[in-house]
């Protein structure tokens, strides 16, 4: 496993839930060195801490890793997404060393140009505000909550992280045809962009697809799969799986091009 990298993006942490992966998180952080670092959104969840606060001394020191990137010369930026919407009013501003912006343009090593993006913006597309509050919020919460302590169990064991709810995600048709829905969307936003892929978060699934020509990357989340994007140093992308268990998922170099009938964003 590589630890220099150009880019790392990640996402949809949750700090502040008990769900969170801080672990995994930590470890990443500190063992990759980057020049630029790129928080995709959720990565403290205000919304859930309105309600509860889990935000323990592993979740402290996440925070602390990223501000001393921040401080040793790491490009750090926070393009906040729809559970830290509240810091969405800070864009444009400097806090603390680190860049906040409502979304942004990431020039790779080779010149290509791809807009990053929390993702949230396609839940009104995807008519995604009743499927997320009625499935996604109320069973998915219930589901991480089995999931936690599903690896709980199991590290008492000395077994690896084993993803429950990405298990199951994969084999429910319905979560399926949206995640399918959500790229293709996200793939249509950046051709109409004229940009070369789309980078984002928030669907709580890691990916990368050629898809008519354009790149589509999503780095995944730190609840369930513990996956970032990464940009080596020749200006290519890699999904990396970081747990207990450390691997490239997918390289761009691998995929092949698709030719879909891309959805319109409007």
């Amino acid at each position: 496993m590589k630890t220099q990298v150009r880019s790392a993006f990640v996402s949809d942490v949750h700090l502040g839930t008990s769900a969170c992966q801080a672990q995994y998180l930590l470890d990443f952080l500190k063992t990759c060195r980057m020049e630029y670092l790129y928080l995709v959104g959720d990565i403290i969840d205000l919304l859930h801490m309105r309600r509860r606060v889990n935000f323990t001394p592993l979740h402290e020191q996440v925070v602390e890793q990223i501000m001393a990137l921040a401080r040793q010369g790491t490009r750090v930026i926070y393009i906040p997404g729809n559970h830290d919407a509240l810091m969405r009013r800070f864009c444009g501003q400097m806090v603390a060393g680190i860049e906040i912006h409502r979304n942004r343009v990431h020039y790779c090593a080779d010149g290509r140009r791809f807009f990053v993006s929390h993702g949230d913006e396609f839940d009104s597309a995807l008519h995604a505000g009743v499927f997320w509050y009625v499935v996604g919020d109320l069973s998915h919460t219930l589901l991480l909550r089995l999931n936690t302590l599903l690896n709980g169990t199991r590290r008492l064991f000395n077994l690896p992280y084993w993803s429950l709810a990405g298990f199951l995600k994969k084999r429910i048709g319905k979560a399926n045809q949206f995640i399918r829905r959500f790229e293709t969307i996200a793939a249509r936003q950046a051709q109409e962009l004229k940009y070369d892929g789309f980078i984002c978060g928030h669907i709580h699934q890691s990916g990368m697809r050629r898809i008519d020509g354009v790149l589509y990357c999503n780095d995944g989340d730190w609840v369930e799969h513990c996956t970032a994007l990464v940009e080596t140093n020749d200006g290519r992308f890699e999904l990396v799986h970081w747990a207990d268990h450390k691997e490239v998922l997918v390289r761009e170099s691998d995929l092949e091009e698709e030719w879909v009938a891309i959805p319109q964003t409007n």
